[in-house]
């Protein structure tokens, strides 16, 4: 009996070190990591300079999951309270307030440096570039004088199925666009959805998957036209390809694409070391001078060869109704899909 007692007792000891080895370890899991996990609906062109240098920089290893933005955003929801994810950065920022509960607000070390207009009331996300939408047309298939200078003018005839852009369920920058031409036109008598069921039926129902795809097809001859970010056609005009822009005249939206904090987050000090620096003075130089993005910093200056951000009529993008009213604006968009 002594030696069974005995035995038992051994037993409990070492059950009681091991557990306390292992929350120990657990506890400090995060100080001890040494890597991170990145949602991103960034192209690579951008993400594989900015991680080798972050990780040149710290010793971090990253671990990238790409896709959609709607697509990973539905897949932070379905992990909360397991996440496999650390950080989300890309997509617009109306779309990750839209996901607030799933991310932890912080705050950046750079707070002081970027504006009010480039980061969330509430610190769940801040912004990675200003992102003015642009109409972008093919040169060698429309003459300058014939490209489309307003929202409204994509309502020609002309351009029946000939429009690139994207299904706004997958693609933040979409839902951007599609909540800009609701504002451009919101005086129409219905709020704007007057504009937008003639666009969708000038669609004639090209509707595209991804928004890579908008400024490839465009400078590929696929669409003589299409609607996309600035920085994604300015990379096709950089590299040479027959292609222009038109900020529409009614006016556009710059609305950021975002960086978050994913709730509970395995690496939790690693993400925000992450994050600090994405919005860091060199690293917002560097998406100047090499991807022509707008910096979200009041001590950048933007890209050179690109108007001023003063030359760009800018509409009274209500960011909190956008985020607000995402499910609802979604569900109209596909049932004017759906009634064509």
């Amino acid at each position: 009996m002594k030696k069974i007692l005995f035995m038992m007792s051994v037993a409990l000891l070492l059950s009681f070190i091991s557990a306390c080895s292992s929350g120990g370890s657990e506890a400090g899991s995060d100080e001890d990591s040494n890597s991170l996990t990145v949602y991103s609906p960034h192209q690579n062109e951008i993400i594989n300079p900015i991680i080798k240098e972050f990780q040149d920089r710290t010793g971090i290893k990253v671990d990238m999951v790409t896709g959609g933005t709607g697509e990973l955003l539905n897949r932070v929801t379905a992990e909360e309270g397991n996440p496999g994810g650390d950080v989300f950065w890309g997509g617009g920022a109306e779309s990750l307030e839209a996901y607030e509960s799933s991310f932890e607000p912080y705050v950046t070390e750079s707070d002081e440096s970027i504006s009010s207009d480039f980061k969330s009331p509430s610190n769940v996300w801040t912004g990675f570039s200003a992102l003015p939408m642009v109409i972008m047309y093919n040169q060698d298939m429309v003459a300058e004088g014939d490209a489309p200078k307003r929202w409204e003018d994509l309502l020609d005839e002309q351009w029946k199925g000939k429009i690139a852009y994207v299904d706004p369920s997958k693609s933040g920058s979409a839902y951007t666009q599609l909540v800009t031409m609701l504002f451009a036109y919101q005086d129409d008598g219905s709020d704007g959805w007057g504009f937008v069921k003639d666009f969708v039926a000038n669609l004639d129902g090209a509707i595209l998957s991804s928004s890579s795809m908008v400024p490839k097809g465009v400078a590929d001859g696929e669409f003589p036209v299409g609607i996309t970010l600035e920085e994604a056609a300015y990379r096709y005009i950089a590299g040479g390809a027959a292609v222009d822009v038109n900020y529409p005249e009614e006016g556009t939206s710059a609305v950021p694409d975002g960086i978050a904090l994913i709730k509970e987050a395995k690496n939790n000090k690693n993400a925000q070391e992450f994050i600090d620096f994405l919005v860091s003075k060199d690293v917002q130089e560097m998406i100047v001078e090499d991807f022509n993005r707008r910096s979200i910093r009041d001590d950048v200056s933007p890209p050179e060869g690109l108007i001023s951000s003063e030359e760009i009529k800018m509409l009274d993008y209500d960011f909190g109704w956008s985020a607000e009213n995402k499910d609802e604006v979604m569900d109209d968009f596909h049932q004017i899909i759906i009634a064509q």
